[in-house]
């Protein structure tokens, strides 16, 4: 049986570090919220229209 080598050889995978942030960014905008995220809310927190390349009102 062959066993991992400890620490440094750890692969990151960033497209899952980056969702966990979002993750975590919704989270505590859902906590701070005093009712319901709105579809609008979420995707301003998830920077949907970011990664859409849509201003602002567009």
């Amino acid at each position: 049986m062959r066993v991992a080598p400890v620490g440094g050889t750890a692969v990151q995978d960033h497209v899952a570090l980056a969702e966990i942030e979002l993750c975590g960014e919704l989270i505590i905008a859902a906590s701070a919220a005093r009712e319901r995220l709105s579809l609008e809310s979420i995707d301003e927190v998830l920077r949907v229209a970011e990664e859409r390349g849509i201003g602002p009102g567009e």
